[in-house]
């Protein structure tokens, strides 16, 4: 292999020695049964990426008072906790790494696309654009979110605490939270959706921030400050969001976290507000660069322009895990990167979600065989990295 920086073995704080510095993104794939257990299959998709330094998991709802979509998975209840059990087992077996990436959809929901059926909860009753993903294809227009109250709040803190516990409980290696790309803690960083006259928001930077400090504490508090990492997208724009000056609140949202010993800053860069040259600065911990949000997929020169930069530690790739389960072997030996299969991408079964061949496979068929991989989960082939 490539003896690369993106490619190269690296020691990541207390996240421990990584095969390379190649970050599996979280990316929504609706493969849950209808009461969030995720399916047989999600554990056969993550273990064939078992090959990434990282595996972050699409978004899981903390409690059915967070799911956003339907079908997207859960981590509430023991059926969800031995569903994940599965999948880490897998991954594990496999000899990867995998955080669950706690994902409270706030606004971002519909009663029809949601297990108990009410109104989505968020900071300010304010509808997004778009629309949910619902039972049987069905794609409803998001309503006005019921704005959270006190007692809300507080709930959906000790939500995001309880599944953090049950996460440990089902053998992931951490956890991530969920604060970026419009989904609830970065609806309360945000100017549009935040719109509370309280001490969650009043205009003041101290006050919406909040929301996020406590979230971030109590779940350190319950598994440990190293076991946690935090996603954040600072200035983008996605469904609807908007962000008239991002840095003077990230800059103070990064001023309360800093010390508090995180396993990892996940951060997402833009045109609009050069997040990752702002902030790694403010950031004395390990750092995961994103660099493909809401623009061209992120290429091997891309990840290693950032890590050369000194921006980032680590470099999260997300659309080329889709359709490249392989993904650090293939970015290793130059060789094509694989088409996602759009058509179902949001489908229930394993079409378009485990039926990627491996590099291997192509180069048996091709009578290249021997160059790189050995054999993987499922009777795949993959390469150890």
């Amino acid at each position: 292999m490539t003896n690369t920086a993106l490619l190269a073995p690296y020691s990541a704080g207390p996240i421990g020695l990584l095969p390379n510095r190649v970050v599996m993104a979280p990316m929504t794939r609706a493969r849950a049964a209808d009461d969030g257990t995720p399916l047989a299959v999600v554990a056969d998709h993550y273990a064939q990426r078992a090959g990434a330094g990282l595996i972050v998991t699409e978004g899981i709802w903390p409690s059915s008072r967070g799911q956003s979509g339907w079908r997207y998975p859960g981590l509430e209840t023991a059926a969800h906790i031995e569903g994940w059990r599965r999948v880490t087992d897998a991954v594990h077996a496999a000899g990867g790494r995998i955080y669950a990436q706690l994902m409270h959809g706030g606004r971002n929901g519909h009663p029809l696309a949601r297990i108990d059926g009410d109104l989505p909860l968020a900071p300010s009753a304010v509808t997004p654009p778009g629309h949910a993903h619902g039972p049987d294809g069905a794609k409803p227009d998001y309503v006005a979110p019921r704005e959270m109250t006190r007692d809300d709040i507080h709930t959906a803190v000790q939500d995001f605490v309880a599944a953090a516990r049950n996460a440990v409980e089902a053998g992931f290696d951490g956890v991530e939270l969920h604060g970026a790309n419009s989904y609830l803690i970065h609806q309360f960083l945000a100017d549009n959706t935040n719109l509370r006259d309280d001490e969650y928001g009043r205009g003041s930077i101290a006050d919406r921030i909040r929301f996020a400090v406590e979230v971030v504490r109590a779940v350190a508090d319950a598994i440990g400050a190293e076991r946690l990492g935090l996603r954040l997208s600072p200035g983008n724009p996605q469904f609807g969001m908007a962000e008239a000056d991002p840095a003077p609140v990230y800059r103070a949202l990064l001023a309360e976290l800093d010390g508090l010993g995180l396993a990892y800053l996940h951060l997402t860069d833009n045109d609009r507000y050069p997040a990752l040259a702002d902030l790694r600065p403010r950031w004395h911990g390990l750092l995961i660069g994103n660099v493909g949000e809401n623009g061209d997929p992120t290429t091997r020169e891309a990840g290693e322009a950032v890590l050369a930069s000194g921006l980032a530690d680590l470099v999260s790739y997300g659309r080329a895990f889709i359709s490249n389960p392989d993904l650090p072997a293939r970015l290793a030996t130059g060789a094509p990167l694989q088409e996602i299969d759009h058509a179902h991408l949001y489908t229930n079964g394993a079409r378009g979600y485990t039926d990627y061949p491996f590099l291997e496979r192509e180069l048996v068929a091709s009578g290249q065989s021997g160059q790189s991989g050995q054999s993987g989960p499922a009777g795949q082939t993959s390469t150890s990295t």
